[in-house]
């Protein structure tokens, strides 16, 4: 969809909008005239992030931060009530910020004891919404938007490098202490760490969309691939990679995008998620996993396809969203 065409104002709320991807896509959003509610996870980056956005911007439109670190679950929680308070309802949650780790041999961990991955990418994004589902469901057109990632899927590409993304039998969340692997190993692999929340987020995604359809209040819940994008510069998603291996890095990323060209480039990645968030050629009342796949060399193709064999396990996925919360609830009484 081209910036110029005229789009209804929507109320959005996006995690990860201050970078990377997720801020292309706001810039974007914008423009267009839409409502931003940035979550932050500090008040200097909202603002920063707020000045960003209305710098260049001739349209009459709103843009609010608050302040919520993902790696804080009682920070999150403390946000949503504040969301709550307002009681404004939200067209599209777009839940997509994300860290990884790789190259960090030890796992590093929250306050409440959680590996910060699993924390950040999947933990803090149920408890968002939880929270935040009855207000994006008094929206008129609601949407949920949930960033993932190719890698989720053993045999897809970056999937079959390394281990694969498999979640066992939830070890690591029936364990009462500090929790590291999902699956309940005992060495930790940050690579891994990485692609088993990417299908913490397809699972979350499809269980909560089968929920709603059984309670006749299905939404658009869509799930995407963004894609191998490697930014130039020294911040963004790849900041931890490139301080544990920075010689390593920047030569993968010199094969990768530059001479293979194997990676999205990031505005456009932001275009294809500022579509996702607002184009009506995703308004399908149900789940969706749609995937940003390399072609040949420097060209992609955005379409609907199938999720991992795991991905698709309804049971798995049930049984990740009960687990998940009750930890969530014991981590937020145990903060108190």
């Amino acid at each position: 969809m081209q910036s110029g065409l005229i789009e209804t104002p929507q109320r959005i709320l996006i995690t990860g909008g201050s970078s990377g991807i997720g801020l292309e896509a706001c810039k974007r959003l914008v423009d267009r005239g839409h409502h931003l509610t940035l979550l932050c996870r500090t008040e200097e980056r909202c603002l920063e992030t707020i000045e960003i956005l209305t710098a260049k911007t001739s349209k009459q439109t709103e843009v609010e931060g608050l302040s919520i670190n993902l790696q804080d679950l009682q920070s999150v929680e403390k946000g949503c009530s504040i969301i709550l308070q307002k009681n404004e309802p939200i067209d599209t949650l777009v839940l997509n910020a994300g860290i990884q780790n790789v190259g960090i041999k030890k796992p590093q961990f929250t306050k409440q004891a959680l590996e910060e991955t699993f924390c950040v990418n999947h933990l803090a994004h149920q408890l968002i919404v939880m929270r935040l589902l009855p207000l994006l469901l008094r929206s008129k057109k609601p949407r949920l938007v949930v960033t993932s990632s190719e890698v989720h899927n053993p045999v897809s590409g970056g999937g079959r490098v390394g281990q694969p993304a498999t979640l066992g039998a939830l070890g690591g969340l029936r364990q009462q202490n500090q929790v590291a692997m999902i699956n309940g190993q005992t060495i930790f692999d940050a690579d891994k760490a990485y692609k088993d929340s990417k299908l913490c987020n397809i699972l979350m995604a499809r269980h909560l969309a089968d929920q709603l359809k059984k309670k006749g209040k299905e939404i658009p819940v869509i799930t995407w691939s963004p894609g191998l994008v490697i930014p130039k510069g020294q911040g963004g998603f790849f900041r931890t990679s490139r301080r544990q291996n920075p010689i390593g890095l920047a030569l993968f990323s010199l094969i990768a995008r530059d001479i293979l060209r194997l990676t999205e480039m990031p505005e456009k990645a932001g275009d294809l998620l500022a579509d996702l968030i607002t184009s009506h050629h995703y308004e399908k009342d149900r789940f969706q996993y749609i995937s940003n796949q390399l072609t040949s060399p420097g060209r992609h193709s955005f379409k609907e396809i199938g999720t991992s064999q795991e991905g698709e396990n309804k049971q798995l996925g049930e049984q990740l969203w009960i687990l998940s919360e009750d930890l969530i609830n014991r981590k937020l009484l145990e903060s108190t």
